[in-house]
């Protein structure tokens, strides 16, 4: 369980529910790689009476068949679409104001649709803006947090923009999100160990992309993980650990090992530098020096478990007579 939210980011929380009253479509960026943990339940909570226009960022790194799975999953929920583009294709861009009307629904003719752009950190948020405008409005940049607090911009096609800045929520649950979030640059290398989320990355990769990563680091073989015996034990300071490298079936240490060797992390005597083999991996991921990827597909939604039926005070229809 992943704990990361900087003062900022609350205060960025308090404006955005003081401004949602006024908008009348929030847009959400989502990596195209990682749509379900690049969507923050916390955002999804505040503007959840809003129409939605989820737009999939870095569609050009993605799996193009992945994301068509997501946008259709998107398409389903009710006042919400999905666009998949790469924020820094203009082009791609112009039906963002269309779809903005067509959620909004009757808009007094005398002023715009009042769209608010909400996302995790260094999902493309800026960029988008900036395309959108046809100049540079907001701060972009490659590591998270770069928008430190709300913007404000006239864009065409009648809509007026409110940027915020990114947000994480206070506790990420899920495990596998935390190390895709990670390994995707979306949260700071030093909130998760380097190496550990290399190593999930690298067994993640070899269950859903087996041939682009043995292609790109000429491995023979991509070996078989077998969970520890003890790896469902309690910790002694909290929940029981899940163990991911046992969910992707491969040993993304051994994997790590071999990349790191045959990428300048041999040292003398045979040790193999880890960290090297994670600053490859995780920077040619990132990079799409691996192909066009993607994490996670909707069936890998947590199913929330059902809620337990309270017991009944007068003891059911079963219960004996007094």
């Amino acid at each position: 369980m992943l704990g990361w939210f900087p003062g900022h980011m609350n205060k960025a929380r308090r404006q955005i529910l003081e401004a949602l009253p006024e908008i009348d479509v929030v847009i959400e960026v989502l990596d195209a790689r990682l749509p379900y943990s690049s969507a923050n339940p916390m955002l999804a909570e505040l503007a959840r009476h809003k129409p939605v226009l989820k737009i999939l960022s870095r569609a050009d790194l993605a799996d193009p068949e992945r994301t068509r799975e997501w946008t259709a999953f998107f398409d389903a929920q009710a006042d919400t679409r999905a666009l998949a583009v790469t924020t820094t294709q203009a082009r791609e861009l112009k039906r963002i104001p269309k779809l903005c009307h067509e959620l909004a629904g009757q808009v007094r003719a005398d002023r715009d649709v009042r769209v608010m752009v909400m996302g995790i950190p260094n999902v493309g948020k800026s960029t988008l803006i900036n395309g959108l405008a046809g100049r540079t409005i907001a701060k972009t940049g490659n590591e998270p947090a770069v928008t430190k607090r709300q913007q404000k911009v006239r864009i065409g096609g009648r809509v007026a923009l409110t940027d915020t800045p990114g947000v994480l929520w206070p506790k990420i649950e899920d495990q596998a999100s935390a190390h895709r979030l990670a390994a995707s640059g979306a949260i700071r290398d030093t909130a998760i160990d380097y190496v550990d989320v290399a190593v999930v990355a690298a067994a993640e990769l070899a269950r859903r992309y087996p041939e682009a990563l043995s292609a790109r680091y000429k491995l023979k073989s991509l070996p078989a993980y077998t969970a520890h015996p003890d790896a469902d034990q309690v910790d002694a300071d909290g929940p029981v650990r899940v163990d991911l490298l046992a969910l992707s079936g491969y040993d993304g240490h051994a994997i790590l090992s071999e990349i790191a060797s045959k990428r300048g992390g041999l040292r003398t005597g045979g040790e193999v530098d880890l960290h090297r083999g994670a600053e490859v991996l995780l920077h040619e991921l990132r990079d799409g020096k691996l192909g066009r990827l993607t994490l996670e597909t909707p069936a890998d939604i947590p199913v929330a478990p059902e809620p337990e039926e309270a017991p009944r005070e007068d003891g059911g229809d079963d219960a004996e007579p007094a």
